[in-house]
């Protein structure tokens, strides 16, 4: 007589495996751990079905990004992290030793797709009064974005930590160079102007997309990314395409005076 098939693990039953499990892995005992204890909330999701490695950090992030984007990194607890994403603690810290770990790898997923983000935005056309509009619309999408990523990139609350503010400079310093790299072959500018330059557009971008959110619903967002994108093309345009500048025009163009430059003061 065949014996009975081993009944399935209930829904809660097979997350309570895998927290048993990361328990003896770290040498703590569930029902020793008072923190390991969940307290039911709005915000909490249920414990599901054990999920495989990759599907599990996956899910902590996503819950740790809800967590980090409201309360910032000083407020933020590693006990709401783990309720809200339906674990225990011990499931938490089996994948991020911790908090800063966790950060960190957010902040690097976030710093990616703000490079994405731009570098999408700059090879989606050759045209260059296209590509203003759609660098600053990049912005926009990023800061918009309902998942409020833009937050620690752009509004950290541990930026004086040196492995933060180092991810968030490359972030600037990325986005700026790639920029800046159009700027120089169309252009025809040497690399500091056109670094500066660059600097000038990312940051009008970056500012204008969030002081924008400050006050949504003054402005509809197209007509935002319309109003600053004019703004700074009519500022870039005034540099002609060196393709378009005649070849005997070309060698004295780098660092000439245009009609539109202000008056040299007297001296």
């Amino acid at each position: 007589m065949c014996p009975p098939a081993p009944r399935p693990l209930a829904y809660h039953e097979s997350n309570a495996a895998e927290s048993a499990a990361a328990d003896v892995k770290s040498g703590t005992r569930p029902d020793r751990d008072p923190e390991t204890k969940l307290t039911a909330t709005s915000a909490a999701r249920p414990r599901g079905t054990r999920l495989p490695r990759q599907a599990r950090r996956r899910q902590l992030l996503q819950a740790a990004l809800e967590v980090f984007v409201a309360r910032g990194y000083h407020a933020a607890a590693m006990d709401e992290i783990a309720e809200r994403a339906g674990v225990s603690k011990p499931v938490l810290y089996q994948h991020f030793p911790g908090k800063q770990d966790l950060y960190l790898a957010l902040l690097d997923e976030s710093v990616e797709e703000l490079i994405d983000t731009v570098r999408t935005a700059l090879s989606s056309t050759d045209d260059n009064r296209q590509r203003v509009f759609a660098t600053i619309r990049a912005y926009f999408e990023f800061v918009a974005a309902q998942s409020g990523t833009f937050r620690l990139v752009f509004e950290s609350d541990f930026a004086n930590e040196p492995a933060v503010r180092e991810r968030i400079e490359r972030a600037d310093r990325k986005c700026a160079e790639m920029v800046s790299q159009v700027i120089k072959t169309d252009a025809g500018l040497g690399d500091e102007e056109a670094h500066l330059l660059s600097i000038g557009l990312v940051g009008m971008a970056q500012v204008s997309a969030r002081y924008w959110l400050g006050t949504l619903g003054t402005i509809p967002r197209e007509a935002a990314e319309q109003l600053v994108a004019r703004l700074s093309w009519r500022g870039i345009s005034g540099w002609p395409r060196t393709s378009d500048i005649p070849p005997s025009d070309a060698a004295g163009h780098a660092g000439t005076s245009r009609g539109d430059d202000p008056p040299t003061p007297a001296r």
